[in-house]
């Protein structure tokens, strides 16, 4: 028996224990998928979307315990951590109420003598890689769409949040989903790598680091299934001289440190005009320093620890070596007594005097830390920010839709914002390019990675 131990940010101590997946276990699920998908692809849409519904209902009925489990795994302040039930909830019933219209056959134009139409058939057995940082939410992205579309579902958590798996399977359950149509496994590296080779498996959807992508890809290699990977991002904002300055800081810095910063689509660069330049760092540094780092169980915690010490030394030393090498950090780390090197507590920070040779503007952070750099125009603002290997999202804020728009039209990314960032609208698409991904979840066209297209071209007798 090998068991799984997730360590709590909150204090160091292990806060579950499971018991990884052996041989059978696993082929027992996999070969239940099978069975399952086999039967479930045949029910109406009607019937999946009354289950998922009523799994729904049945989440969102334990928000309480969820939030208080979810902030325990991976440190989110418990003042926050109800926001995600929320955005589960909206994403699973807008990825249900868009199911019908996607999932629909595509009707052609009359031709004499001939009936011909596209039907959207499920690919099979879904396998779900789901990450720590947003579990419920990243997870709901793929798990919902897939069961709507005739799939059966195999999700792999993460270690650090593995009751979250059991919490959809357990509203699954209480939904009435007929066995084996939604199964979970906690299982080690190795294990992962060979469910993906596994001819049985006809999906993967991953989100993670782009080295967890590269291994997906390595695995799936010759097997030709459909793959979707987002693989994080170092997203950029910009801050045009017409904003509106407070709202632009409260926007933008909330969306570099919100969940300690540890979101794919967090702001990690943000360019700001040389005419508001001074006002906005002033105001940026003000708006850092009133965020209170603490334990994430207290209400009153705006800042909780990142997901392990070894995450928080990382961005420490992205931190020291930018400052190192010129950039100034407005923030004293001292002032935060929990921040010492070791530990998952990391004090905020904000830098400038940075510029693309440093770690910290290339690399992704995934940390509260941000660096910012004044630019002299739009289009200086254009090419920084898509000077970077990812493309996830990217915002610009301004006064002038027309112009926003615009600009956004010239960015390198699969989301583009304009006065908002670090957000999924569950009828948009879903994607990234360079290393951010591929593929795309959400929106109607998450449903086409699910499915595959089958013709019917009748000729009458």
């Amino acid at each position: 028996m090998t068991l799984q131990r997730t360590i709590s940010p909150v204090d160091g101590t292990v806060y579950v224990e499971r018991e990884l997946a052996d041989a059978a276990h696993i082929e027992a699920c996999v070969a239940g998928a099978v069975t399952a998908q086999r039967e479930w692809r045949q029910t109406s849409l009607e019937t999946r979307a009354r289950h998922c519904s009523a799994m729904v209902d049945a989440f969102v009925a334990r928000r309480d315990r969820l939030a208080e489990e979810l902030t325990w795994q991976m440190g989110r302040p418990i003042a926050a951590a109800g926001g995600e039930i929320g955005g589960f909830e909206e994403r699973a019933r807008g990825m249900i109420a868009l199911a019908e219209s996607a999932l629909a056959p595509i009707r052609l134009a009359e031709k004499p003598g001939f009936t011909r139409y596209i039907t959207r058939e499920p690919l099979g057995v879904s396998l779900i890689v789901a990450p720590w940082n947003f579990p419920f939410m990243t997870a709901v992205n793929a798990i919902v769409p897939a069961i709507m579309a005739g799939n059966a579902v195999i999700l792999k958590h993460s270690a650090q949040t593995p009751l979250c798996a059991e919490r959809i399977a357990e509203a699954f359950q209480a939904a009435g989903l007929p066995e084996g149509v939604f199964q979970f496994l906690h299982l080690a590296h190795a294990d992962t790598e060979a469910l993906i080779r596994d001819p049985r498996i006809d999906h993967v959807s991953f989100t993670g680091s782009v080295g967890g992508g590269a291994m997906v890809e390595r695995n799936a290699a010759g097997r030709f299934i459909a793959t979707g990977l987002e693989l994080g991002g170092k997203d950029p904002a910009y801050i045009r001289a017409d904003v509106d300055l407070d709202a632009a800081v409260d926007g933008v810095m909330d969306g570099a440190f919100f969940n300690s910063g540890q979101s794919c689509c967090g702001i990690e660069r943000i360019y700001v005009h040389r005419d508001i330049s001074e006002a906005f760092i002033e105001r940026a540094v003000a708006w850092v320093r009133q965020l209170e780092l603490g334990n994430p169980t207290d209400p009153r915690t705006t800042l909780g620890p990142m997901v392990r010490p070894a995450a928080a030394d990382f961005v420490r030393g992205q931190i020291e070596e930018a400052v190192a090498a010129g950039a100034k950090a407005w923030i004293d780390p001292g002032e935060y007594p929990l921040s010492t090197p070791g530990s998952a507590y990391l004090a905020p920070q904000l830098l400038t005097n940075v510029d693309h040779s440093m770690r910290v503007m290339r690399e992704e952070s995934f940390g509260p830390v941000v660096g910012i750099m004044t630019v002299a125009d739009d289009d200086e603002a254009v090419r920084l920010m898509n000077d970077s290997d990812f493309g996830l999202t990217a915002a610009v804020f301004t006064r002038d839709i027309a112009v926003g728009e615009a600009l956004a039209a010239r960015l390198e990314a699969g989301t583009v914002f304009t006065n908002r960032c670090d957000y999924l609208d569950p009828e948009l698409a879903w994607t990234g390019v360079k290393q951010s991904g591929r593929g795309c979840s959400l929106s109607r066209l998450g449903y086409d990675t699910l499915t595959r297209p089958k013709s019917f071209h009748l000729k009458h007798a």
